[in-house]
């Protein structure tokens, strides 16, 4: 029988004591990997931080501040073509209409030209004073000839003007046709992007406080874990405090030279240590199953969250990675067609611009030419009234010459007259070009060398926080792999371990095949395990233990030593920490 056989003694404290040393390798090998895992959690944690500032952060802010910059431009540019063409076709008009009056001063100019030749050939006739009446339709001749000059030259630069308004006109209402409804649409895609980046900070934003609860509540369930490995030392400790009582009830383990009694009295008195620990050993099974149950349901909801927090991760760097990179396409396309539509705006405005260079130079020429025109009307009145008045005074012979000289007057009338209308026209034509000239001017902001860097940036902006994003993905895939690693191995090792120490359960019951017999007990026997009893109950340092040993003691009628056994102190036994 077992009492009786070292051998079997032997071989049962080996089994527990190899299970003791598996429970102390297993479970520090598995804290340490949940240690591990704790710390690449908090490493997460501090990723998923800085992932949720990248995508609410400058990069983005940045790229989205630049995208409505660029639409708000685009916008102006298509509100400034339908002004810009406005103003073209006022000028255009009233560039028509100076050359109507212009053609009417040329008209009444040819007019004083021919009356000057007329009163030449009048004068002729005259006798008396021939040379005065010469004179004064020489001088007539000459202020007609070189008024006629100066509204030549403003009737040639006329013509110009209206050529280059009229291309000017013709190229802006084609552009305005062809790329005002695509300047607008630019804009509207722009600003679409700008509501897209919002909206992608915002999911961000969510699956990223997701992904950190995920990440914190991991943290913590990992401490708990490490927490409840510490049951592993206790378990460690019932085994060694089992091991030690069976090695006492051993031929020379020191019950049988302090009990003074021989090997027969060891046979006697060793069942009842036997079933003790048997006893002792069910209930640390029993435990040890519960506390292992415990921490593989707990490493059971590690990996769940773990996946849990992965799937947030790939999710939000999903919407920032995979899909991102047809988002930047998409805002490359965007940008692109924004930076053509304006370089395009550029080249048609070319036209515009020289139109205003040549309507600049005309506008002073003209002012010129009014202001000569005036003065030399003024002239070829008062030349015609002093011919006029000296005709007079022939009589008959100077009829003819006072009607010569009052048909002066009054094509020099009509030429003023023609200058008063052409007057309000060229004002017209100047504020028109002062009103295109600033509209050209407030579209000096939109540059294409400026609207280059702008994009660059933006893009730059954009492709910079997906680099960093995909960054963060990759480490957090890895470590998550690490941790997921670290979890199946630490579930693996704590199944093997559980099933290792369901095989003492075969120990406790071969440590139960003989049954204490109290009919073949004296009382040296019954002081001998009573006194065992109290030493065993002293080394006790869970409560646990001392309920199980009283319980078993309990069935015994003279085992009352532990008593009267002091309870250990609180503060000195582990299962308090526990």
């Amino acid at each position: 029988m077992l009492s009786a056989s070292p051998a079997s003694i032997e071989t049962a404290v080996t089994s527990i004591e190899g299970v003791g040393c598996q429970i102390e390798d297993v479970f520090a090998r598995v804290g340490g990997d949940l240690g591990r895992a704790h710390d690449i959690f908090e490493g997460l944690n501090s990723d998923l931080a800085l992932l949720g500032q990248e995508l609410s952060g400058a990069n983005i802010a940045s790229a989205s501040k630049a995208c409505k910059d660029i639409a708000a431009r685009l916008q102006s540019l298509a509100e400034a073509l339908p002004a810009e063409t406005g103003l073209l076709g006022a000028i255009s008009g009233s560039a028509t209409q100076a050359s109507t009056y212009l053609k009417d001063i040329l008209k009444h100019i040819d007019m004083i030209t021919i009356i000057a030749r007329s009163s030449r050939i009048e004068a002729a006739s005259l006798d008396g004073d021939r040379g005065g009446f010469l004179s004064f339709t020489r001088e007539a001749s000459e202020l007609a000839k070189s008024v006629q000059r100066s509204i030549v030259a403003c009737a040639k630069d006329q013509e110009q003007l209206t050529g280059a308004i009229a291309a000017a006109l013709k190229g802006q209402s084609n552009f305005e046709a062809q790329y005002r409804g695509r300047l607008l649409r630019a804009s509207a895609e722009l600003l679409s992007a700008c509501v897209e980046i919002a909206e992608r900070q915002a999911e961000s934003a969510r699956l990223a406080d997701l992904a950190r609860a995920s990440a914190g509540s991991i943290g913590g369930a990992v401490g708990n874990a490490i927490v409840s490995l510490q049951a592993g030392d206790s378990t460690r400790q019932r085994l060694e405090h089992i091991c030690r009582a069976l090695r006492r009830v051993e031929p020379g383990g020191g019950l049988a030279p302090a009990a003074g009694r021989d090997a027969g009295d060891l046979v006697i008195v060793a069942p009842f240590v036997h079933g003790l620990q048997a006893v002792q050993l069910k209930d640390a099974i029993a435990g040890f199953s519960q506390d292992v149950g415990t921490i593989e349901r707990s490493l059971t909801a590690l990996g769940v969250d773990a996946a849990k927090m992965v799937g947030h991760g790939h999710t939000l760097c999903g919407a920032q990675g995979d899909q991102m990179g047809s988002f930047l396409a998409g805002m490359k396309t965007r940008l692109g067609t924004a930076l053509s539509l304006i370089a395009a705006c550029g080249c048609a405005k070319m036209a515009v611009d020289e139109s205003i260079s040549v309507l600049e130079s005309m506008l002073r020429e003209f002012r010129a030419a009014i202001s000569s025109l005036g003065d030399t009307v003024i002239d070829i009145t008062l030349i015609g009234m002093n011919a006029g008045l000296k005709a007079s005074h022939l009589g008959e012979r100077g009829r003819a010459f006072v009607v010569i000289a009052n048909e002066l007057k009054t094509t020099a009338d009509r030429i003023s007259a023609a200058a008063k209308l052409l007057g309000p026209v060229v004002d017209a034509i100047e504020q028109a070009s002062e009103r295109l000239k600033g509209l050209r001017e407030v579209e000096e902001a939109l540059h294409v060398e400026e609207m280059e860097g702008v994009i660059a940036q933006a893009l730059g902006e954009i492709e910079a926080g997906n680099a960093h994003l995909a960054k963060l993905m990759d480490n957090l895939t890895r470590e998550s792999a690490v941790f997921e690693d670290l979890v199946v191995g630490a579930k693996g090792a704590m199944a093997a371990l559980g099933v290792k120490f369901a095989s003492l359960s075969s120990v406790a019951l071969r440590l139960e095949e003989q049954r204490p017999r109290t009919d073949q007990l004296v009382a040296e026997h019954c002081e001998a395990v009573d006194t065992l009893f109290g030493d065993l109950y002293l080394q006790y340092t869970m409560v646990k233990e001392r309920d199980v040993h009283r319980k078993f003691s309990g069935r015994f009628a003279f085992i009352k030593t532990q008593a009267s056994v002091a309870e250990p102190d609180a503060a000195s036994t582990d299962d308090i920490f526990f």
